[in-house]
């Protein structure tokens, strides 16, 4: 079976080099109060993604698009020569927070656009630093979801479960992974994650029980 030549040729790692070159080559974008504001920060940079990631990618895409409702899947999409289709989730990380656990897509959902093996979730992770008013980009990561190991993954518990990175600062990327096997992790940590969930909703059910009849014996 075909596969994307953006993944298992390599050019991802070209990609990341270019999206990091491009960003740090930005005249200061950041006014002193939005450079304390990692939400700011992080909006500042999807815009200039979004506004310039066709021209970043260059000859490999055929068709880009960044025209997305507000709850679509990713913040842009691309089609390339090979008719292959990506949206692409943008994420900003600041180094020297502690911890920062970003959702990326709801289990279902992915479990669902990976039906076409055409389609690629794509994650991008922009790392980067604050130095006075300027954001000093430090790393890239341009991956499909799966190859983000597991190891660096987890699941909460909204809807049918969303994937999380467990924590930005650790990002494992396991290159040219199989997402037949990624898709078989998926469903057996799920296996693993609904028992608990139900047993915690049996708890809180317990709970309101009691509540319940304190209430009950209460009167107006």
């Amino acid at each position: 079976m075909k596969k994307s030549v953006i993944f298992f040729r390599d050019h991802y790692k070209d990609i990341e080099k270019k999206i990091l070159q491009f960003l740090n080559d930005q005249p200061e974008f950041l006014s002193s109060r939005t450079a304390e504001s990692p939400r700011a920060v992080g909006d500042a940079i999807e815009s200039i993604l979004v506004e310039n990631f066709g021209k970043i990618l260059g000859e490999l895409v055929k068709e880009y698009s960044s025209s997305f409702a507000r709850r679509a899947m990713a913040d842009l999409a691309f089609t390339d020569q090979d008719d292959f289709y990506y949206v692409v989730d943008v994420k900003t990380h600041r180094l020297d927070t502690k911890f920062n656990m970003p959702n990326l897509t709801s289990v279902e959902r992915i479990a669902r656009f990976y039906e076409d093996d055409k389609n690629y979730f794509v994650i991008l992770n922009v790392a980067y630093n604050i130095v006075g008013s300027i954001a000093k980009i430090k790393k890239v990561t341009f991956a499909p979801i799966e190859f983000l190991s597991w190891d660096c993954l987890t699941l909460g518990a909204l809807g049918w479960g969303q994937i999380q990175i467990a924590n930005s600062n650790y990002i494992t990327v396991a290159p040219k992974n199989s997402r037949r096997k990624w898709m078989l992790e998926l469903c057996d940590n799920l296996f693993e994650f609904y028992p608990k969930e139900i047993s915690k909703i049996t708890e809180r059910i317990k709970h309101f029980k009691k509540v319940k009849k304190y209430w009950e014996r209460k009167i107006d």
